[in-house]
């Protein structure tokens, strides 16, 4: 087998399918959330369509099912191949080309969104408390007073095992890829944590490896909640976990790792 070392995003095909082929339950979580957690409700926004921002937003695997839901949905990252990949599927639905190559710690809009969310941990991917600082307040330009940002991320749980290896696989027609994640250090005083990543690419053309190593910045929820503190323009409305029930939000102990905060734009 071949093996290929380089950065996940760069293979949007793969990605797509890896972290595309269970959306539902996401789109029905943040559906759900905007419907209580928005002021006004999606409902008072019928004469313009209700505008929905994903940072980070990678493939735009959510992006693109928002737009045929019919909300007004915009994203922006850095990686070219991503923004690329989410352009043609949009343009190949007759939706407008709304991602962007951008910085999500420094970025503009021109007008104000009614919600924005980010799920899959791309959060920890800013590297230092200035840059997550800076990220939060260019969100907070981008949407509008009483919008809410859902943020999904990993947390450092106080007591118990950290689960830290995870494993899965993804089809599409003859496309195969067996993906799989695990740590290959932590240093708990500086916040960073390294994992390795492995995507197994098989078709019928043969098969390859994937590898790439993932830096993320690691928070309890005490290191979260003093960044939020330190954003006066957001405040945490509600906590869930990816379960993702809308009628289920949760109380964070010292277990808990997976969560989805609502923050509520002041």
């Amino acid at each position: 087998m071949d093996v290929i070392e380089g950065s996940i995003y760069d293979f949007p095909v793969y990605y797509d399918l890896v972290f595309g082929s269970d959306w539902s339950a996401e789109f029905h979580f943040l559906q759900a959330a905007f419907e209580r957690h928005v002021a006004g409700g999606v409902k008072s926004t019928t004469k313009r369509p209700f505008r929905v921002l994903e940072p980070a937003c990678g493939t735009g695997r959510l992006l693109f099912r928002m737009a045929k839901f019919g909300y007004h949905a915009a994203g922006m990252d850095l990686n070219t191949a991503a923004i690329e990949f989410c352009n043609k599927r949009l343009r190949r639905n007759k939706f407008p080309e709304n991602a962007w190559v951008a910085d999500m710690c420094d970025f503009q809009v021109d007008k104000p969104y009614d919600a924005a969310f980010n799920t899959i941990n791309s959060f920890r991917h800013l590297s230092s408390e200035k840059l997550a600082e800076a990220h939060l307040n260019s969100m907070a330009a981008a949407v509008r007073s009483g919008g809410i940002y859902a943020l999904g991320l990993h947390l450092t749980p106080r007591k118990g095992e950290q689960t830290d290896e995870e494993s899965w696989s993804a089809r599409r027609g003859h496309l195969v890829v067996n993906t799989l994640m695990w740590p290959r250090d932590k240093d708990r005083k500086k916040r960073v944590e390294r994992f390795n990543m492995r995507f197994d690419v098989h078709q019928p053309s043969g098969s390859k490896r994937i590898e790439d190593c993932l830096v993320l910045r690691s928070y309890t929820a005490t290191q979260f909640d003093r960044l939020i503190s330190a954003c006066p323009d957001w405040s945490i409305e509600a906590i869930y976990d990816f379960r993702y029930s809308i009628d289920d939000p949760i109380e964070i102990d010292d277990y808990t790792e997976d969560v989805v905060y609502i923050l509520k734009r002041r």
